[in-house]
């Protein structure tokens, strides 16, 4: 929280003009809720946090919030909420004392703990002002913790769906490989099945040939046409040859 800290300290003294006019209640409106130009000039110490912490870059880990009560419930809704400080922690005060969220009136972000006392850096604190503040603890409902947000959200975060690993990688088999494995497991595990079909087709060409060359010389074209290359159906298939040619592949 170290980027949250150092956008927090940059603009120390900075103070709000006179009709309650903030930069910061501006750029909320601006960017993160439009639907009322009264963030111009609201209380604006939750709407200076969301500021910071869009600065760094850690609005993820902190929220982005105007009303401190619902921040509060933020925190504890995601287990993030404690009643002990630390650096980087959001505190909420509620300075009738009620000791409860609803209650809650004001936030702050702790800067250091020094025993019971925390320092921190505070935006509309004494009516006007971004400064620092050293308090007790006597009115802090509680902390609201962006370490243990990250903590939570990291797991989740992890989870990237892997690359498709490569053929072989992993110990998958490349596909074509296992293919030519396949066949070779096929020839030798058959072998009263006979040649493959890929040696019997020149076999069968030549058989072909020498067919038509004995019929052409006797004068019967015809017959090879039907008896050899069999006659075409009506759906432009090719039938099956009879007769003594039924093994020729065509």
């Amino acid at each position: 929280m170290d980027e949250f800290l150092n956008a927090a300290r940059k603009d120390l003294g900075y103070r709000e003009k006179g009709d309650g006019y903030t930069k910061y209640g501006d750029w909320y409106y601006a960017n993160v809720d439009k639907s009322d130009p009264y963030f111009k000039n609201a209380p604006w110490c939750d709407m200076f946090i969301t500021w910071a912490v869009t600065q760094a870059g850690v609005q993820d880990y902190v929220g982005e919030f105007a009303y401190t009560v619902d921040h509060a419930k933020w925190f504890k809704k995601l287990a993030a909420w404690s009643d002990k400080p630390e650096a980087g922690a959001i505190v909420f005060y509620d300075w009738s004392g009620s000791g409860g969220i609803e209650g809650i009136d004001h936030a702050g972000i702790v800067e250091k703990v020094q025993g019971t006392k925390i320092f921190t850096i505070e935006a509309n604190v004494d009516e006007v002002w971004l400064k620092r503040k050293e308090r007790d603890q006597g009115k802090v409902v509680g902390y609201g913790l962006p370490r243990k947000v990250q903590e939570a959200l990291a797991p989740q975060r992890g989870r990237e769906t892997p690359d498709e690993p490569e053929p072989g990688a992993l110990g998958r088999p490349d596909v074509a490989q296992a293919s030519v494995a396949q066949k070779k497991i096929a020839t030798v595990a058959s072998p009263d099945a006979g040649p493959p079909v890929e040696m019997l087709a020149p076999a069968g060409i030549l058989a072909v040939l020498i067919c038509a060359a004995v019929l052409l010389r006797r004068g019967a074209r015809t017959a090879v046409t039907s008896d050899v290359l069999g006659e075409r159906s009506a759906s432009g298939r090719r039938r099956k040859p009879a007769g003594r040619h039924r093994a020729v592949l065509i």
